[in-house]
C-alpha cells in the first residue's frame, strides 16, 4: 500500500486529458472558484486553496502552486505534454494560466488576463482542445472563450459546455417533462460554431477516451 502525503485531502480526480497519469487533490475551504470571488466581492478575507499534482504510478506529489492569501485556483487540465491551472489573483486583479511541465516539472506562467476583463468567475476552467480558459454561467445563458481568443454567445438555458474539437464546441442539452409515472428526462448533444450557431444535435453523450477518441453514445 503506497501512503500519499497530501495535506489530509482525502479525494482525488484523474486530470482531463491525461491518459490516467496525472490526478490531483483539491481543498474547497471557501467553496468552488466563483464561491471565493463572492467572499472576495464582500471584503472578507480568501485565505487560498491547497492543490496538488499526484503522478501514478509511482505517487509523486507536486505543488505548483502553494497556497497563498488572496489566490485561489480551479481544477486543473491536461494538454500536450503539461497540466495547466487557472489560478486567481484577487488582490492583482489578474488570472494566471499556470504551466506545470510534465517532464522537467518546471512551472511557467503561460498567460495572465484581467480578471476585471470577464464578467465573473462562475465555472472558469481551463478547456481544449486547444487549450483555453472559458466560463459559463447556466441558467443565465451566456459562454465566453476568455482565452487566447474571445468568443461570447448565449446559450440554451439547459446547455453546458463539455469539448472542443477545433471550431466546434459540444454542450450537453437536458430535457424533461411530464410528472409521476409520465415523467421523461433525456439528454442530447448540440454543437456550435464560434459564433454560437448550432450546426448539429442528436440525442445522447459523447465520452472523451485516454486516446483522445471521441465516442458517441446513444
Amino acid at each position: 500500500m503506497k501512503h500519499i502525503d497530501i495535506d489530509g485531502i482525502t479525494f482525488i480526480e484523474q486530470i482531463s486529458g491525461a491518459k490516467g497519469e496525472w490526478y490531483y487533490g483539491i481543498d474547497y475551504e471557501h467553496g468552488d472558484l466563483y464561491e471565493a470571488e463572492e467572499q472576495c466581492k464582500m471584503g472578507k478575507p480568501v485565505r487560498g486553496r491547497k492543490l496538488y499534482l499526484i503522478h501514478y504510478p509511482d505517487g509523486t506529489v507536486y505543488c505548483p502552486t502553494p497556497k497563498a492569501i488572496g489566490k485561489y485556483t480551479a481544477p486543473p487540465a491536461y494538454y500536450e505534454g503539461a497540466v495547466y491551472i487557472a489560478e486567481v489573483d484577487f488582490p492583482a486583479d489578474i488570472i494566471r494560466i499556470i504551466r506545470f511541465d510534465e517532464t522537467s516539472h518546471e512551472i511557467a506562467v503561460e498567460a495572465e488576463i484581467l480578471l476585471s476583463s470577464v464578467k465573473d468567475c462562475y465555472n472558469l476552467r481551463i478547456d481544449t482542445a486547444p487549450l483555453m480558459l472559458t466560463r459559463q454561467c447556466v441558467g443565465h445563458n451566456d459562454f465566453e472563450i476568455v482565452w487566447p481568443e474571445r468568443v461570447n454567445f448565449e446559450t440554451d438555458d439547459h446547455d453546458s459546455f463539455f469539448l472542443r474539437d477545433g471550431d466546434k464546441l459540444y454542450f450537453s442539452r437536458w430535457h424533461e417533462e411530464g410528472d409521476g409515472p409520465d415523467y421523461k428526462y433525456w439528454e442530447e448533444i448540440v454543437v456550435r460554431n464560434l459564433k454560437g450557431e448550432v450546426t448539429d444535435s442528436f440525442p445522447g453523450d459523447i465520452q472523451l477516451m485516454p486516446n483522445g477518441e471521441m465516442w458517441h453514445l446513444k
